[in-house]
Parts: C-alpha cells; structure tokens; sequence
C-alpha cells in the first residue's frame, strides 16, 4: 500500500516531538485538510471557516479535520476568536470524528461569556458527544452538568486559548492558561477519530492548533 508524503511527515512529527500543530494556512489543501461543508479562507497564520447553509434557519455544522491523524486520548490546544457579544458564534475542536454526524465536540459561545443573566453565562462552554448527546438532549436531561461559565471571563470579541485534555473517561478544558479548568465532565463518545476545527451556522476564525495524543 503506498502511503501518501503527508501521512509519513505527520507520523514523523508525532514520533519524534510527541506532538504535531498542523498548519492552517494550508487548510485548503485536500492532502493534508479536509475540509466539510464549509468554506475556509485564510490569512496569514489564521484561517476563517464559514459553514455551509443559511445561519437563520437551522444548525450547520463545519468542519475541518486534518488528514491522516488519528486521536483518541490525549491534548488539544487552540486560539480561537468568535463574533463578540453582537453574534452567536458557536466554535470549538471536534474530536473521534467519523463522519460529519458521529464525533465529540468542545465548543464555545463567545456571546455569552459576559452576559448580564448568571444563567445564560454557564452557557458559555459546552460539551457534546453527537449523534447521541446533543447539547439539547444534556442541558434537558443533566442541565449544568455538560456546559459552564467562565472564570475569568475571556474578551468575547477577542482572541482565547483553550486546552482540552481527554482521558478514556474525562474531558477537561481550561481557557487562557487558567490553573482551575472550566469544565470537567466525564466522557460520553470516547473512540478514535480524526480531529480538527467545528463551527456552527456562523464563521469564525481559528489559529495555533496543537495535537498531543497520550503516550
């Protein structure tokens, strides 16, 4: 079986630095992205990915996960920038994707990290694990269980970082370097997939990706 070039540098990378931060700019590239219903543009060190579909009726989902790399446990890393307090911007890291209905997500809502209702501010972070466990399904079934508040409360307009780590059995995720995470949560999807960069129904932007997978 012939392995592709960009296959044999990942696995290089990953051996010998335990780590990889594939480049976004080349997010357009279908040998080392893939890219699913959505469009992505990019700038510089930073890429913009708009999902497909109108952002008024309905949830759309994008997704861009990076060419052969498989996760399952382990950390991911990322700068993420969302629309500010004026838009619902709905963006995260997806992870065990196997296909565009069947992954687990970390993903944000940046116009709720300083809302005035207490209430709406745990909604900021959210945790699903699709098809099964959407964000509906968890706030019914274990309201404030899957989602949470922020502390210190990130610029909603500006650039945060966000780490998440995944055991077998736990996702943690902490924001801007913070000691305390700002969910922890036990797993729900826990399988190997590939991994990359999800948005809902409305364009965000997304820089400095990092995959580490459990030793």
């Amino acid at each position: 079986m012939m392995i592709r070039a960009s296959a044999l540098l990942c696995v290089a990378v990953l051996s010998a630095q335990g780590s990889l931060a594939p480049d976004v700019g080349q997010v357009n590239d279908a040998k080392v992205w893939r890219v699913i219903d959505a469009d992505a543009s990019v700038e510089g060190p930073v890429v913009r990915l708009k999902p497909h579909g109108d952002p008024a009726v309905g949830s759309h989902i994008g997704l861009a996960l990076v060419q052969n790399v498989k996760f399952s446990e382990g950390t991911l890393e990322i700068d993420l920038r969302g629309g500010g307090t004026q838009q619902a911007s709905f963006l995260g890291l997806a992870f065990g994707v196997v296909d565009a209905r069947t992954f687990e997500a970390v993903y944000f809502r940046p116009f709720r990290f300083a809302d005035d209702d207490p209430e709406a501010r745990r909604h900021a972070v959210q945790y699903v694990a699709w098809p099964e466990y959407t964000w509906e399904k968890l706030r019914k079934d274990k309201p404030g269980v899957y989602e949470a508040a922020i502390h210190p409360v990130p610029d909603p307009a500006g650039w945060f970082h966000v780490r998440i780590d995944a055991t077998k059995q736990k996702v943690s995720v902490s924001v801007d370097g913070s000691a305390q995470p700002c969910l922890v949560i036990d797993r729900l999807g826990y399988r190997e997939g590939n991994v990359g960069l999800w948005v809902d129904s409305m364009p965000a932007a997304f820089r400095n990706l990092r995959i580490q997978p459990a030793r």
